[in-house]
């Protein structure tokens, strides 16, 4: 069971990484009208009924707006990571791939697992929970006040994957097995009792 401890943590890092690459195609944020951008919308509608159109028009712009104010603050619609994070979806896909080669490179050989195989997945982990972190905090802002982003399940899973391989990365070491004559003699000295001296 030992020497499958290291296994089971390049495992988990790998499916942490393929998480983290799928979940920066899903939605990160949740786009929704502002006050000020429904108030901006009206107002271009009455300047735009006012101005070409006639009262008919003007009717249909007024029975418009109501409808348009309770919408301030529904998200209505979403985008992924890869549609509004110019450079850092890049860098979390190649910390993915990274992540991917670095745990699965070593399952593939026979038991056991290499010493320091894995060994920078718990770097490209933190390195990704940090950049998920950020963009948790500090999404990217639209210009002007006109939508406002709310956080969805892809950032989530990304957040989820980074610290999938991390934990990977961290994941025990499996102790080298003993040599033949050590085991010999600590399996004797424990059936009967006697402890060899220094």
């Amino acid at each position: 069971m030992a020497a499958d401890r290291s296994r089971y943590g390049l495992l988990t890092a790998a499916l942490g990484a393929a998480l983290l690459g799928v979940a920066v195609f899903l939605p990160w944020y949740g786009l929704s009208f502002t006050s000020t951008g429904i108030a901006f919308v009206e107002q271009a509608g009455n300047q735009f009924a006012s101005q070409y159109g006639n009262a008919q028009l003007q009717q249909a712009a007024a029975a418009l707006h109501a409808n348009l104010t309770p919408l301030a603050g529904v998200q209505s619609a979403a985008v992924s990571a890869h549609q509004v994070l110019k450079y850092m979806n890049i860098l979390l896909l190649v910390l993915a791939g990274l992540a991917l080669l670095d745990a699965l490179l070593p399952l593939g050989r026979t038991p056991p697992v290499p010493d320091g195989a894995g060994g920078s997945l718990a770097l490209l982990g933190v390195v990704a929970a940090l950049c998920v972190t950020y963009r948790m905090f500090y999404p990217p802002t639209p210009d002007g006040s006109l939508v406002a982003l709310s956080v969805r399940e892809g950032a989530w899973l990304a957040l989820l994957g980074s610290l999938m391989m991390l934990a990977g990365g961290l994941w025990p070491r499996a102790a080298a097995p003993a040599s033949g004559q050590d085991a010999r003699v600590e399996s004797g000295s424990r059936l009967s009792g006697w402890t060899p001296q220094g």
